[in-house]
This record gives C-alpha cells, structure tokens and sequence, in this order.
C-alpha cells in the first residue's frame, strides 16, 4: 500500500531522482564515444602523417632525379649535339659520354633519339646482367604449372604494357617538356621516372629519361612506420575496453548480483555506496535501484504491521462476540437478551465496517495506478459531495469557495472519497446545531481544502496519531449525536492521507483558535 513510505524512504526515493544531463549525450555515452574513437583517430591521424610522409619522399625523389637528369642532359646537349649543318645527335659521342658519367646501380638511364628510338642504355653500357631467380625444377613428366610465386618471370603482356607507358612518356617529352612521374617497371615493380629533353637551342634531338625502382622500398618503409601506429591504436583500443569494463561492466554486474541477492531473500535492500556515489549513469541506477529495494523493505515492514493491526482489530470484536454469545444463554430476562443481543449487533456491523474499510485501503495502489491522472475541478467536485449530506437535526455540511474554478492533477473517484472521510470524521465530532464547513483556498501554486468542525478539537500529542490505522479514541466532549466507539473502523483518515500524499500533496490536522478540529489538504494546483 501507498501509505508504508515513511519520511526517510521518500527522501531516498526524491534523492534517487535522475539528475538532469545538460548535453545531449550522457557522461557515460560520452566517454564511450570518446574511447572508441581514440583509437581510430590514432590510425587515421598514423595513415595521413606517413601519407604526406610518402607523398613527400616520392616527390623527393622525383626532384633528385630531375635535377640529376637535367644535369645529364645538359652534360650530352653540350658534348654530343651539333647545330650545322642542321641540329642533329650524335648517337655514337652520347653514349660515351654516358658511360664517362657516374649512373648508381639503382638508377637507370635511357637515351632516345628524336624519333624514339633508343640509342643508349645505361644498362647496357656498364655491361650490367639482369638476374631474376629461375621457376621450380619439374619433376619428369609433371606438366608444367603457371608460378604465381613473388619471383614470377614477366609475361609479354606485362612487358608491353611497360615498354608502351615508356614510349607515351619519351613522346611527351618531345613534345619540349619535362615529364615526371610513377609507373610500372617491365618487373612489375614501380619506378620513379623522369624523362628530359636534349635540345640544341630550340630544336628537341632526343630525350634522356632516368629512372629508379626503389618506389616499393619507399612504400615498405612507410608501411613499416605505420606499425608503431597500429600498435598504439591495438593497445588503445584494449585499454579502453578493459577501462570500460572496470567502469561499467563490473559495476552493473555487482548490482545484478545485489538484486540476486535481495530476490532470493538474503538481502533486505541493495546498498553500495560506493557505486551510489559516481555521478554518471551507473550511480543513478544504483540510487533508484537502492531506493526501490528501500521502499519495498519499507513496505514489507508495512504490510507485516498491517496484518497484525488487523489481526488485532478483527479479534477485539471477535471476542466480544464470542462473550456476548455465551452470555446469552445465561440472560435471565428479556431485558438483558436484548441488551446483549444489541451489542451483537454493534459488534458484526463493526466487523463489517472494518472488513470493507480493510478492504478498500488493501485496493488502494491498484485504484490510484489503473486510473490516468486528469485536471479534474476540485470546486465542482466539492459542490457535488456537499450536496449529498442533507441536513442533520439542524446541523449542516456549508461549502466557502471562491469565484475562480480550483483545478489539480489527480483522480476524481480518489479524491473524492479523501473529502467524503474528512466530512464524515468532523460530521460525527460536530455538535448538534453546528455546522461542518469546507473551504477552498489558493495559496501560490498550491490548493488547500479546509474542513472545519466545532467539536472538543483534538489533544496536541494527537495531531499526528489520529492519522494511525485503527485510531479510533474519541476525547471527552465529543458530540453527543455523533458515532460511539467502534463506529468507526479508524482507517478513514489513514486512506485520505495515503490518497493525497499520492497527488503530490500532504494532509495535516489542526485546532481552530476558536474550538474544533481543522483538517488540512494540500495539493499542487494543475499546470496551464
């Protein structure tokens, strides 16, 4: 039932209410985000240094090379080149001169004429032997299979692709302009090329084009520098994972192993402080999960109270019963029949009273959580609860309200039967003549609903008890007309504050100065 919350667990419960995120990922959405992406941004940021690394060194060597060729070309332009009596090369003086210079063994030089026709390789004439690893020895009679090994001998189709890329970059160096790039070998491998034209003043005689095949070396490197890049993005990633599973996968499973713990009974409520205190997600939900089990303890407590106060109420009238029905036998005349008989009646329709009042407050939760919350008018409300109470020997139910309606966020079925117990509570303390009066008030941004009657009022040490279950004690004065002793199942004023504390509100009692009880509702006043 609602009422089991004392103060301590719905402050733990308020306490335990999500804290507000002011961005729009929360802390632990955005560690995770941030963990994740740092090792990808290791890699990406590895990938563009030693993409600019690589770019840089090929272009490096593209430069190195055109200077070197330019150098050449003009050492043959100067040596080899005759202007009358027309521009020509000659053939024969350039490639000695091209065997006097100084060629690295990485390096390659080709000399071609006007037409394209090559007239020197720097191969050729240092007398270098291209050496390439033979295929696999076959065994007799095995046929032979194609070798798709590292050290596969060149197909034609790959030479003439080669030798075809050399002749559109000899071709556009005719054309008088310096050509300088990347492209495949006759190996496969990938050169550095550049091809330079030999001229005699204007006239282009021919093209030296120099080449070299440490493209690949170049790229193994960068990819070799890219390693520690890796690593470091591995070892970050698996720091970030077993961070993560320090920092939540343990921690939600500790509280898992809590709720075990609390669902097998050997546990009255979830405690782990430790975990409470992080302010992130995963103390939030150990401070609504410890709540929780605190206000289920709380209400086992209740409940376990509950059935021995009602144990305790039902047998009181029980026994009265049970003496009234062994007396009866023993009545010597019919007036002490009837008086006993009289207090067998009083006794079931006690019993009856608190069976359906035990009843109700036993239905209250499932009442007030099946119906939705609306606006409902609280003046109306009272006018219509007010007109059902007619006139008692001249006492009277007089509703005050004012001229503006009165509107709250609740349930009107609940609500009105807090009104119709407080009316009946101050109706049977009321003194003949004397009126009960309701009142509605503003105050801010809350209602306040006022019943007021003209009784003895109530001792001060009873302020807080009268709102007891099964308090039923009347003080001396009480109207004369009103309900004795046992008319009352004391569960009245209990159901009315566990229904208002479920609004959001509070009921309190208190004595007018001028004599009587006043009993206070409080409620938030709907929003606009």
């Amino acid at each position: 039932m609602r009422g089991v919350f004392n103060e301590a667990a719905l402050s733990a419960a308020e306490d335990a209410s999500p804290r507000p995120r002011r961005l729009p990922f929360s802390k632990l959405g955005r560690l995770i985000l941030v963990l994740n992406l740092l090792g990808l941004a290791v890699l990406v940021a590895g990938s563009l240094v030693l993409n600019e690394l690589g770019r840089g060194l090929i272009q490096s060597r593209i430069d190195t090379l055109t200077t070197q060729g330019e150098l050449i070309a003009n050492v043959i332009a100067g040596s080899a080149t005759r202007g009358e009596p027309e521009p020509g090369l000659d053939s024969a003086l350039a490639s000695e001169v091209l065997q006097l210079l100084f060629i690295p063994k990485s390096q390659r030089v080709r000399l071609f004429d006007a037409r394209g026709t090559l007239i020197a390789d720097s191969q050729a004439v240092a007398d270098r032997v291209e050496e390439r690893p033979l295929a696999p020895a076959r065994k007799p009679g095995e046929a032979s299979l194609p070798w798709n090994g590292p050290d596969q001998p060149q197909n034609a189709r790959q030479i003439a692709a080669a030798q075809a890329a050399l002749v559109e970059e000899v071709k556009a160096a005719l054309a008088g302009n310096s050509v300088a790039g990347v492209r495949n070998g006759e190996t496969g491998a990938r050169l550095v090329s550049v091809s330079i034209p030999v001229q005699h003043v204007q006239a282009v005689l021919g093209v030296l084009t120099l080449e070299t095949a440490d493209v690949d070396q170049i790229i193994a490197a960068q990819r070799k520098a890219l390693i520690p890049f890796i690593l470091t993005a591995i070892l970050t990633t698996l720091a970030s994972s077993l961070f993560l599973n320090q920092l939540i996968a343990q921690p939600i499973l500790r509280l898992a192993r809590a709720a075990d713990s609390v669902r097998l009974s050997r546990a009255r409520a979830i405690s782990l402080p430790d975990i409470a205190e992080r302010r992130d997600e995963v103390g939030d939900l150990a401070l609504s999960l410890e709540a929780m089990t605190d206000a289920l303890s709380a209400r086992m407590d209740a409940i376990e109270r509950f059935a021995a106060d009602v144990s305790h109420e039902i047998k009181n009238p029980l026994t009265s019963i049970r003496s009234a029905v062994e007396t009866l036998d023993l009545a010597k005349n019919e007036q002490a029949r009837e008086r006993l008989q009289k207090i067998l009646k009083q006794d079931v329709g006690r019993l009856d009273r608190l069976i359906t009042d035990i009843s109700n407050a036993s239905r209250l939760d499932a009442e007030l959580s099946r119906e939705a919350p609306k606006v409902v008018d609280l003046k109306r409300l009272l006018t219509d609860i007010v007109s059902l109470y007619p006139d008692r020997e001249g006492a009277k139910v007089k509703f005050v309200g004012g001229a503006e309606p009165f509107k709250v966020l609740g349930r009107e079925a609940p609500l009105g039967q807090v009104f119709r117990n407080l009316i009946d509570n101050a109706s049977s303390f009321s003194p003949e003549g004397q009126a009960v009066e309701v009142r509605l008030e503003r105050e801010g941004r809350r209602v306040r609903v006022l019943v007021e009657d003209r009784g003895p009022g109530i001792p001060p040490e009873n302020l807080e008890t009268v709102f007891e279950r099964f308090y039923t004690a009347r003080p001396k004065g009480a109207a004369p007309g009103g309900s004795s002793f046992g008319g009352h199942s004391g569960l009245g004023l209990s159901i009315a504050r566990q229904i208002v504390e479920a609004h959001g509100g509070k009921l309190s009692a208190s004595n007018r100065e001028g004599g009587g009880a006043r009993f206070t509702a409080e409620l938030p006043e709907a929003p606009l």
